[in-house]
């Protein structure tokens, strides 16, 4: 019994032992280590032990427990190649698991990339949709337009068709008839038109804004003795302390801004009542009573003189003030001098003035008082002064050169920015021009014409 039972020892000793590795267990006395296997950190994982070789040396037993012994090595060296390999498959399935985490990071974070991708790609297209929407009723008035522009094609195309057959019927020599009377009736309505030049103020219309510019104060002001093609406008903000005056080569130009050059006057002006007439400006020198000439060809003054007698620097200005005492204008018969004097009480006085030399051909005294007058301008020689440079203010009286004979008027007009600080004729075409509170504006008179015949005595 002894035998046997020292023959499954070693078996049981290594069954127990590899269940509990950690375990340290000592070999009894008598018996030997036969043998012992690691894992990687060095723990004993398998403990084989024996009896020494010389018990029962002669036994039969003892060779059947070599072999087993043996067996069990080579077992042993086996788990130890397997655990090995196990180890390193674990570290490998580690590192692939460590991987396989980043990647579902990658993976997460593309598709937050995507859906933030997603949603930016559609914000971007619900803005532009957000733009093309108000497009929509422009696009249905285009279709409107492309409708409207078809039926004028199709209307000019048969204007032509009609105008070419007037021409094939009229013939040549009936075309060159028809002509010469159109030429002829051109002709007449000139000279009718000529025999228009003056009248007497009837009625004022408008105004109508040209712009909207510069200070409260100001003057604008086109050449009445230009040529049809020369429409230069000349512009001056302020009623004081400024020598600066802007050109523009058309009124085209003026609205767009597009000044074509600028002139630097020798002296500062006073007030707003400054005239261009054939080529050179007429303004009133700062704090005196002198008229000045510059031409706008040679850059320079051409004359100065005083005039005699009257009031400068708010001595006698109109309602607005503005050192607005000295009115210089021009009309169908030429260049105007408005004024006030001590000698007239401070009433309105009139001058003719000689626009090469600046002398004073005749004068005329009036009775009205230059102070209580708003603005005044001349038409075909007589003075027609306003009685406010306020809302309500209206064409109060005026008064005939030719005959020296006033009137008391009443011809309303629309002051349409409550304030005007310039008002002034221009013969050439027939309108005032004004300054009205920052805005330049324009209106246009009506006339009455008594029409002079060849039979008329």
């Amino acid at each position: 019994m002894r035998a046997p039972f020292g023959a499954l020892n070693p078996l049981l000793a290594l069954v127990v032992f590899g269940l509990y590795p950690s375990m340290t267990i000592g070999p009894k006395e008598g018996w030997q280590v036969y043998s012992s296997a690691q894992d990687a950190d060095g723990r004993c994982i398998c403990t084989v032990v024996a009896p020494e070789q010389n018990l029962c040396s002669r036994d039969a037993k003892s060779r059947q427990l070599r072999q087993l012994l043996e067996k069990v090595q080579n077992m042993s060296q086996s788990i130890e190649v397997l655990n090995l390999r196990t180890q390193r498959d674990f570290q490998y399935v580690m590192k692939m698991e460590n991987q396989m985490k980043g990647l579902r990071t990658k993976f997460r974070q593309i598709e937050e990339d995507r859906k933030n991708i997603m949603a930016r790609n559609f914000k971007e297209l619900q803005d532009k949709m957000d733009e093309l929407q108000p497009l929509i009723p422009v696009l249905e008035q285009y279709k409107t337009d492309a409708k409207l522009i078809s039926q004028f094609k199709e209307e000019l195309r048969n204007l032509s068709a009609v105008l070419t057959t007037i021409q094939e019927e009229i013939g040549a020599y009936d075309y060159e008839e028809l002509y010469h009377r159109v030429i002829s009736l051109d002709s007449r309505l000139r000279s009718c038109m000529s025999k228009l030049t003056c009248g007497k103020l009837m009625k004022i219309t408008g105004p109508v804004t040209i712009k909207t510019s510069g200070t409260r104060f100001g003057a604008w002001m086109t050449d009445p003795l230009a040529s049809s093609r020369n429409n230069r406008v000349w512009y001056m903000d302020s009623y004081t302390n400024s020598k600066v005056v802007r050109e523009y080569k058309s009124m085209t130009d003026f609205v767009s801004g597009m000044e074509s050059r600028t002139y630097y006057l020798p002296f500062k002006w006073a007030g707003t009542n400054h005239v261009v007439y054939n080529g050179s400006l007429y303004y009133n020198k700062e704090q005196s009573n002198i008229i000045v000439r510059y031409s706008f060809e040679m850059g320079r003054v051409l004359a100065q003189r005083a005039l005699e007698h009257a009031g400068f620097h708010n001595v006698y200005p109109y309602t607005w003030g503005g050192s607005s005492d000295i009115d210089l204008m021009a009309d169908e018969l030429g260049m105007w001098a408005v004024y006030a004097t001590n000698q007239n009480a401070g009433n309105i006085v009139i001058s003719q003035l000689d626009p090469q030399t600046l002398e004073v051909l005749k004068t005329w005294n009036t009775e009205y008082s230059k102070r209580n007058a708003g603005e005044s301008f001349m038409i075909c020689g007589t003075l027609y002064i306003t009685n406010s440079h306020l809302t309500g203010a209206k064409v109060y009286y005026s008064f005939n050169t030719k005959a020296s004979t006033y009137e008391y008027t009443d011809i309303p007009f629309h002051n349409q920015y409550f304030h005007m600080s310039m008002l002034d004729y221009n013969f050439r075409e027939r309108a005032l021009y004004g300054w009205n509170n920052g805005h330049q504006v324009l209106f246009n008179v009506t006339l009455f014409h008594v029409i002079k015949t060849e039979d008329d005595s």
